[in-house]
């Protein structure tokens, strides 16, 4: 499994971001429009968010230590989850409540071109910031929808910077058109309703984040395509006849726990089982890269007395969604 750290498209967001915020306030200043209000609360937002997402990177590349044995990779899933309350409350929440105010209150706006020049620049390069989310992201995705890809990734930070881009984008184009509204028709409510309807966009963009990234915090365990390449490894592995049990779970994007319980030929000495264990573990290791704490259990099946049958292929017991709940003692190689 590659890591895809989605470094370059952060950047690339937080550069264009930062300067369209500014360019965004400036207009707002000049308009007093309230989507450019909101707009520009969002461009912040999504500034600090890249920013509290290469926090993340570097605090999860700490070493192990006597508080946290595993490590601390999991620091990504926490500060992205940070990223969605952020989109929520500072994005979709203030842009909601801006546009209310101005619903109730509406306000004439002044010098519109300064918002409509700013607008346009601003999808310009929300538009070439995408362009490199979805690059970075191309690898990573592989033959699954986009869709697919938001909700099955275990690597955090480009499907936030996706959605933030995407969002950004359909912000901007909410914001002109709530503009462009006001100024053609003379009633303000519509770049009120530009700035509500940008809330919501952001607001929904930051629940959707927040599900996403609880089932990484919470413990998710590898895909099917990488328990399915575990289970070939074990079952390939000489001495073993069975799986018993096969469980694992994503510290973080590229360090996997996995826990396994398996039957082992019935005449190996306590030498042949640990050299058998061993081998299970460097065919797992040669074939997940990312699989960095194993601890593969050999056992005796409940059934053992009564034959066995189907002893080629595997045959867990439990569904592979969390560690093993066995007293698992790691083998000498683990």
């Amino acid at each position: 499994m590659a890591g895809h750290s989605g470094k370059k498209a952060i950047v690339a967001a937080l550069l264009a971001n930062a300067g369209i915020a500014v360019a965004k306030f400036v207009a707002f200043l000049v308009t007093g429009a309230s989507s450019m209000l909101a707009e520009s609360i969002h461009s912040v937002a999504d500034s600090s968010n890249q920013g509290l997402l290469l926090l993340g990177q570097n605090r999860a590349r700490r070493g192990p230590s006597a508080e946290h044995p595993f490590g601390y990779a999991r620091e990504r899933y926490f500060w992205a989850f940070v990223v969605a309350i952020v989109l929520f409350t500072l994005g979709g929440a203030f842009s909601m409540f801006e546009g209310y105010e101005k619903l109730r209150h509406p306000e004439e706006l002044g010098s519109i071109w300064w918002a409509v020049g700013v607008l346009v620049v601003a999808i310009g390069l929300e538009s070439f910031s995408l362009r490199t989310a979805v690059r970075e992201s191309a690898a990573a995705k592989g033959s699954q929808s986009w869709w697919s890809f938001v909700r099955t990734a275990k690597t955090p930070e480009l499907p936030v910077v996706l959605l933030e881009d995407v969002g950004a984008l359909f912000g901007l184009i909410f914001a002109l058109a709530g503009v462009a509204l006001s100024e053609i028709t003379g009633n303000s409510r519509f770049d009120a309703l530009g700035s509500i309807v940008i809330g919501i966009l952001l607001a929904a963009i930051g629940i959707l984040l927040a599900v996403e990234m609880k089932g990484l915090l919470i413990g998710e365990s590898a895909s099917t395509p990488d328990m399915d390449a575990i289970r070939e490894a074990l079952v390939t592995s000489p001495h073993v006849r069975r799986i018993l049990d096969l469980k694992s779970q994503h510290l973080g994007p590229e360090e996997l726990l996995v826990a396994a319980k398996v039957e082992l030929d019935a005449e190996l000495s306590f030498r042949d089982v640990a050299r058998a264990i061993d081998d299970a573990e460097q065919r797992i290791r040669e074939r997940m890269p990312s699989a960095v704490h194993l601890y593969v259990e050999p056992d005796v099946p409940a059934d053992a007395g009564a034959g066995e049958s189907g002893a080629t292929g595997p045959s867990t017991t439990e569904p592979a969604s969390g560690p093993s709940s066995s007293s698992s003692i790691p083998s000498p190689s683990a």
